[in-house]
């Protein structure tokens, strides 16, 4: 498959061997979230998601960046709640409710809302010179938006969450590994070949199992153990039925399993 440009030119999608590649096309913006770009996106996101054959979706930045945030001089943001509401929230819903596992290629830095686009993947990883800034308080005097204070605070706790969230430092990706805030850091070089391992991992994982172990994971948290009890229960009675034949099979047979489903 080529490469795809989203209508408006600020976001491509390639799908090679059921990965598909979502790329944030503004490098001389370090791909700040303009309003066309957000509505490329969840373009890009749906195509993707939408095409039966991709198994696993990642998302990356062209240039020297990942996402430096909201374009704050775009003159298309206009609203505040209306923009939030109907361009970048259906992104991040997109994403964090993903039916395919997601993979966040972190290439560069991460600053604002490039940080929320970041943790809504399910896995994360890193080039050891990415580096992920909440600027949002000290530099705006604003809030974290688009899901950051949900997901910051469950990968690295309060404390950590707080204070990149009050003072803004600049967290680079090794402490970014150390903390929990990345699954992987790895040395630029290696970012490739380290994406392509995780991509073909999950290619061949239940993309089902993946939606409900990310439920099971969100919602310990609020849960009582009786009721995290509960929740894994009603998965595995899907789950059992589902995945665990040809699981079983794979291991007597002493290779990886392919599970080939996709959630409806």
């Amino acid at each position: 498959m080529t490469i795809q440009t989203m209508p408006n030119g600020t976001v491509h999608l390639d799908v090679v061997d059921a990965i598909a590649t979502v790329t944030l096309a503004r490098p001389e913006r370090l791909n700040a979230m303009s309003v066309d770009l957000m509505c490329d996106l969840l373009t890009a996101i749906e195509t993707a998601v939408g095409n039966r054959a991709v198994r696993v979706l990642v998302l990356t930045g062209s240039g020297r960046g990942f996402c430096s945030g909201a374009d704050l001089i775009d003159p298309d943001l206009g609203d505040v709640s209306e923009s939030m509401d109907t361009v970048f929230h259906p992104v991040m819903r997109a994403l964090i409710e993903s039916p395919i596992p997601t993979v966040a290629r972190v290439n560069g830095v991460a600053a604002g809302g490039g940080v929320g686009l970041a943790l809504a993947c399910d896995i994360t990883i890193a080039a050891r010179s990415a580096s992920f800034v909440a600027t949002f308080g000290p530099r705006l005097g604003i809030v974290p938006d688009l899901g950051t204070t949900w997901s910051l605070p469950r990968r690295v706790g309060r404390a950590r969450a707080l204070g990149m969230a009050i003072l803004g430092d600049r967290i680079d990706a090794s402490q970014a590994e150390e903390w929990g805030l990345v699954f992987r850091t790895v040395d630029d070089a290696g970012l490739d070949d380290e994406v392509a391992r995780v991509t073909s991992a999950l290619s061949r994982t239940s993309a089902e199992a993946v939606v409900r172990i990310r439920e099971s994971i969100d919602s310990s948290t609020d849960n009582t153990f009786s009721e995290q009890l509960d929740l894994e229960r009603d998965h595995q009675v899907v789950l059992i039925p589902m995945n665990m034949g040809e699981g079983v099979k794979a291991f007597t047979e002493k290779r990886e399993p392919d599970f080939g489903e996709r959630r409806s």
